[in-house]
């Protein structure tokens, strides 16, 4: 089984960024997303900058992959993304307007695509998706069922670490909650590196909100399920990156790494997000 590093879901400094990717040459992982997902208007990493930074993982033996939008609201955004797909990346498809952009090429189909059944997922393999990410809400019976109607020569990955996303939406909640409106936002989403939990009225944790994308309070932990995701066909994991540093991201690459390698009694280290850790719809027991 392999391991990813998703794409990175917040507005990070830019100096941040290049840190982070810079660790991740030399981690124990297979694939890296890179691009941006949530908001076009995130524009502290450029697209010659995200080139860079795909060059020299690359060059480190990485596989790299870019993600595009999730939700494609302007001809500006469609236009970033034609540009993108007319290159030699290899893309992770979002949306279906880069579905159609990909123009045949092999992609990855996204766990924004909303694939709940065989048909579905057939059409993308014959439009050249070679990797599909199951939507998040799918447990894992669900995901072996749909594994048996997959096209033989596409692989599947896991959403198996980080905060679930949930929704998006064409308002930027981040704005909202300071009395901004989206185009003014002054991304506010950077204040929270890791977005801002939402709690109930008991002052449980719930959501969290990243820009214009709702998550999980909770952080989605897979470490302690990867026999029965082999089993249900699952080939590789992805765990997508978080800030903080009383939890260094090396640490939870390395315990999933262990545990890929047959090391049962590895444990994650403790999350220092409120909510701490869940399975989400898929199993039961976390570690």
């Amino acid at each position: 089984m392999k391991l990813s590093v998703g794409p990175l879901l917040y507005y990070w400094e830019r100096e941040q960024v290049f840190a982070f990717y810079r660790m991740l040459a030399s981690a124990p992982i297979d694939s890296v997303y890179l691009g941006e997902v949530v908001c076009s208007k995130r524009r502290a990493v450029k697209p010659e900058d995200w080139e860079a930074i795909g060059r020299d993982l690359a060059d480190a033996g990485k596989e790299v992959i870019f993600s595009t939008l999730a939700l494609m609201e302007a001809e500006s955004e469609l236009a970033a993304l034609a540009r993108l797909a007319a290159g030699s990346v290899t893309i992770e498809a979002n949306d279906m307007s880069a579905v159609q952009l990909a123009g045949g090429r092999p992609f990855v189909a996204g766990p924004h695509l909303n694939v709940y059944n065989g048909p579905t997922l057939r059409l993308l393999g014959a439009l050249g998706a070679r990797r599909w990410v199951p939507p998040l809400e799918l447990d894992s019976a669900a995901i072996a069922e749909l594994l048996t109607e997959r096209p033989q020569d596409m692989e599947c990955e896991v959403f198996a670490y980080g905060r679930m996303p949930l929704a998006f939406s064409a308002r930027c909640f981040s704005a909202r909650v300071r009395r901004r409106n989206k185009d003014e936002c002054n991304f506010v989403c950077g204040e929270e590196r890791d977005g801002l939990t939402v709690y109930t009225r008991e002052h449980e944790p719930l959501f969290a909100l990243n820009g214009v994308q709702t998550q999980s309070a909770q952080v989605r932990n897979l470490l302690g399920s990867i026999g029965e995701l082999q089993a249900a066909g699952v080939q590789m994991l992805r765990i997508s990156p978080h800030s903080h540093e009383a939890v260094p991201f090396t640490e939870v690459i390395e315990a999933f790494a262990q545990a890929v390698r047959g090391d049962q009694a590895v444990q994650c280290p403790a999350s220092a997000l409120p909510g701490g850790y869940c399975s989400g719809p898929m199993f039961e027991t976390t570690r």
